[in-house]
């Protein structure tokens, strides 16, 4: 017996005309080399996984086996706009068969964009079955610019001014996140649909919780978690550590610090592989905030950012002499994040549940607007001093986009770090008491509804772009209007996690 000889055309139509990227000229001399180093990888796999994040921080990917990825890794391949039409429900929020209003053409008619692999992405994953890699893609237009709609690409040119500039972020990820126990295979979707989600996942904690890092605890989610962890070492990712929180199975997952665009990379395939690595073995993990689960205390995600000159190699938050604390720069970094911080809110904490964190009754949440050493009800918490001194903003929720939340944080730092240098003896923002309630320190927004029109009325499309700004907005009206209807008609009891965001988020986060 042997196999049929099929023939075809060439791949994609390539032969004969210039690829997609020499043609736009997207790949510097580290991607054309790595480039050549995965094609001579391409023999010892069987299926490639050519993914991006899309607007809500999911990714999104096709599966090609390798022969059809060699023709992809430089032509790219055509894919649908549907991850940036829909909201979190997979509801239509964007018309793409009317009048769109974010000003990209090619929505109208949902005409594709082209992925292109980043080739120094490609890594082969550490799993049994089908030899299978995973590779990041950049979203392009047809005409090969950029697409006003990624994420990534945002990032990407943040970095490129702080490169101008001669600095780079360094970056350090804590993310809490919930590991529970799948009590059935049901996959839930009786009554799914477009904007209606079925049954959420059903799950039993793994533990009592609430004896916050006891050793005990960890014992009993280390069956999954220590495995997990060796996964990630595999996938070259830099895990620092694993403890248990104070929720019933709820897990901080540290790593130590990256460039920003690693850091990203490394936030959206870390939040991928664990779900998929818990699902294969009974569990579920989920970073939505705070799932409908008894006594589940909220999960943050915590980014901790210094920047670097690349000239010295010195850390620009680091103040001179034996006191130690944060530098002029250091300080006006924090007072950018500061100005910004209402306008650009959105893009760290995206979902209705995200702001039960926040809360004013829960004793650690980030709620004041404001910077302090070493003080957890601060949004800016400064940490350390001299070379590792940094700051760690709070308020993140463990789903939030990675490319936009680090995004509007560098931005904002940015802008403060290029105005002028906060005086040297300025105290902590938000430290000392006042009677004058007009200075009083303000409070991070409490809703999605209240970030919401602060980004809409704010200068979010200074860093966006204003289609993507446009976009997140009717992403997120259409998110929250589909919760106030609901609400309306249920009346769900106050300061309790709804059905809705349970079905809504548990699953898909």
């Amino acid at each position: 017996m042997y196999a049929r000889s099929w023939s075809s055309p060439a791949p994609d139509g390539s032969v004969g005309r210039p690829s997609f990227v020499t043609d736009h000229g997207l790949w510097d001399d580290e991607r054309v080399a790595a480039a050549e180093r995965v094609e001579a990888a391409l023999d010892e796999v069987d299926f490639v996984r050519l993914v991006f994040g899309d607007p809500h921080g999911l990714a999104r990917s096709k599966t090609l086996t390798a022969d059809a990825f060699r023709s992809v890794l430089r032509n790219g391949m055509n894919f649908s706009p549907g991850p940036f039409l829909f909201d979190t429900g997979h509801a239509v929020a964007v018309d793409f068969l009317g009048d769109h209003g974010i000003g990209v053409d090619e929505i109208a008619g949902a005409g594709n964009f082209v992925l292109v692999p980043d080739p120094i992405t490609f890594q082969v994953l550490p799993e049994r079955g089908p030899r299978t890699a995973w590779v990041l893609g950049d979203e392009y237009l047809r005409d090969g610019t950029p697409h006003p709609l990624s994420s990534r690409a945002v990032l990407r040119r943040v970095v490129n001014r702080y490169a101008a500039l001669g600095l780079q972020p360094v970056l350090g990820l804590e993310v809490e996140w919930y590991l529970t126990r799948r009590l059935d295979d049901e996959p839930g979707n009786q009554g799914n649909g477009f904007g209606l989600q079925g049954q959420a996942p059903r799950v039993t904690a793994v533990n009592a919780g609430y004896q916050f890092n006891l050793d005990a605890a960890y014992d009993t989610v280390a069956p999954i978690t220590g495995p997990l962890g060796l996964h990630l070492r595999k996938l070259g990712l830099p895990l620092r550590s694993m403890e248990h929180e104070s929720g019933p199975g709820q897990v901080e997952t540290t790593f130590s610090p990256m460039t920003a665009l690693d850091t990203a990379d490394a936030m959206l395939l870390f939040r991928t592989v664990t779900k998929r690595f818990c699902a294969r073995r009974g569990h579920h993990a989920s970073f939505m905030s705070q799932p409908r689960l008894d006594a589940a205390d909220p999960s943050g995600w915590h980014l901790n950012q210094s920047v670097v000159d690349l000239a010295t190699g010195r850390n620009l938050f680091s103040a001179e002499g034996l006191s130690g604390g944060l530098s002029p720069n250091g300080k006006a970094y924090a007072e950018g994040l500061l100005t910004w911080a209402r306008e650009l809110f959105l893009l760290s904490v995206p979902t209705v549940n995200g702001y039960r964190r926040l809360a004013a009754e829960h004793a650690l949440a980030p709620t004041r607007l404001g910077w302090s050493f070493e003080d957890r009800t601060a949004m800016l918490r400064v940490v350390g001093s001299g070379a590792g001194a940094h700051i760690e903003n709070r308020v993140g929720e463990p789903c939030a986009n990675p490319y936009l939340n680090i995004a509007a944080q560098l931005f904002a730092g940015l802008e403060g770090l290029t105005s002028q240098p906060a005086d040297p003896q300025t105290a902590p923002r938000g430290e000392a008491p006042t009677e004058n309630t007009e200075t009083q320190p303000q409070t991070v927004p409490q809703t999605l509804a209240e970030a919401l029109d602060a980004f809409r009325t704010g200068r979010a499309d200074q860093l966006l772009g204003a289609p993507l700004a446009a976009c997140m907005t009717k992403l997120k009206e259409s998110e929250l209007g589909r919760f106030t209807a609901w609400t309306s008609q249920t009346a769900p009891a106050p300061g309790q996690v709804t059905d809705w965001e349970q079905r809504e988020y548990f699953g898909v986060y």
